[in-house]
């Protein structure tokens, strides 16, 4: 937590060692000393004294002398913040400061000086993504019959399995499959826990989605290798084009979905359904770095969808999230586990993350026994959401 002054709600001081470095300017850090107000004139609150200059970029100790002078002792790791009053500090001090992701909320009652904090926030999570190449790289779930995914994804679906480990020591096993290398594509990781043969989906958690340019071809291929459908091709509710529904040995339901001309990449959607879709969006957007792709309302069944992904729909696997009108809480089960995406720097995405407000669930580092570096995230509703580094990640598929 950052110290912030006893009566003057404007003020924030940082506390100080001079055995570590200063992040901004790679100084030390400052000795300073909080003085409270003397003139009791708004807008007028006691400063630094000393060298006269803004303390904490420029790395020069300052003694504070003054009759109503007050020491602060807690320290703050990592972080060199200015003694100065908010509304006094420039956009690209709160910029870099916000990089760290520690601008406590409510730093003042000034409403003005608030959104100046939250706009220094904003533009500095905005320039990584930017910056950072993200793309979905595959999605998690748990199954209790390899053997028999293995046949649901391969014959079924026609996906072609890219690699597997077996880890006995913790008992598990890992095998992935997609529709091409996961180096461009999109995949799934089947995770099979020893002895553990059945998992509760729960009612969060909607549907994978595979797309096709002969939906009616493809129900009778499943059907034909023992896969089940449970609706039946056809036009979609109020709408032309064509669907289906097939289910897997685990339960999983797929959404085939028919397309005039199939792109790049067949994976073509994971459906979430979340309580609060602008939230969703605003998280996914702001926070993860996707596009809203499209959306769609449908008041006669009562629902709303949103699109989400980091390109078009026939080139990439999205995120199709779900808001039903009439239910704002969901059952997430043990089935589902998370998705994964890639970034540049596992560090950086973490700091961004935080400045943009969200929640990071596993500080960033190397994941022990493999050394690839990960952090997870989750959404509004609880989804989570795995960033790997990307260097890392291709080294796994060598």
């Amino acid at each position: 937590m950052l110290p912030s002054s006893p009566r003057t709600s404007s003020w924030v001081a940082c506390a100080i060692s001079r055995s570590q470095g200063c992040r901004f300017k790679g100084g030390p850090f400052v000795d300073a000393t909080y003085r409270p107000s003397t003139t009791g004139q708004k807008g007028k609150q006691g400063g630094i004294e000393g060298s006269g200059r803004r303390v904490g970029l420029e790395g020069e100790g300052v003694e504070v002398r003054g009759a109503r002078k007050r020491t602060l002792e807690h320290h703050i790791v990592d972080t060199c913040w200015c003694c100065l009053p908010v509304r006094s500090m420039s956009i690209p001090l709160l910029r870099a400061t916000a990089k760290l992701g520690r601008i406590p909320k409510g730093l003042t009652k000034n409403r003005r000086n608030e959104r100046k904090v939250a706009m220094a926030a904003q533009g500095d999570a905005g320039s990584w993504l930017k910056e950072d190449e993200r793309r979905m790289l595959h999605v998690v779930f748990r199954v209790g019959d390899l053997e028999a995914s293995k046949n649901f994804y391969t014959k079924c679906l026609g996906m072609k399995e890219t690699r597997s480990r077996d880890v006995p020591e913790d008992k598990y096993a890992n095998v992935f499959y997609g529709y091409a290398s996961e180096e461009t594509n999109f995949a799934m990781e089947l995770t099979y826990n020893y002895g553990v043969d059945s998992y509760d989906l729960g009612t969060g958690f909607g549907h994978f989605g595979v797309a096709t340019e002969d939906v009616y071809a493809l129900a009778k291929q499943i059907e034909d290798n023992g896969g089940k459908i449970v609706r039946p091709p056809g036009p979609v509710k109020g709408g032309t084009r064509n669907i289906a529904f097939a289910q897997d040995p685990s339960g999983y339901k797929w959404e085939l979905i028919e397309r005039e001309k199939l792109g790049k990449e067949p994976f073509a959607q994971v459906m979430l359904r979340v309580a609060d879709l602008q939230k969703s969006i605003d998280y996914y957007q702001n926070v993860l770095g996707m596009q809203l792709l499209r959306t769609r309302e449908n008041p006669e069944y009562k629902y709303s969808l949103a699109f989400m992904g980091y390109g078009e729909e026939d080139d990439n696997t999205v995120i199709e999230l779900t808001y039903n009108w009439d239910q704002s809480q969901y059952d997430k089960g043990n089935a589902y586990g998370q998705i994964a995406i890639s970034t540049k720097d596992v560090y950086k995405s973490a700091e961004q993350i935080k400045a943009a407000g969200g929640q990071v669930t596993r500080e960033p580092g190397p994941v022990p026994g493999i050394g690839t570096k990960v952090l997870a995230t989750v959404d509004p509703d609880g989804w989570k959401t795995v960033l790997v580094d990307n260097d890392d990640f291709l080294n796994e598929l060598k």
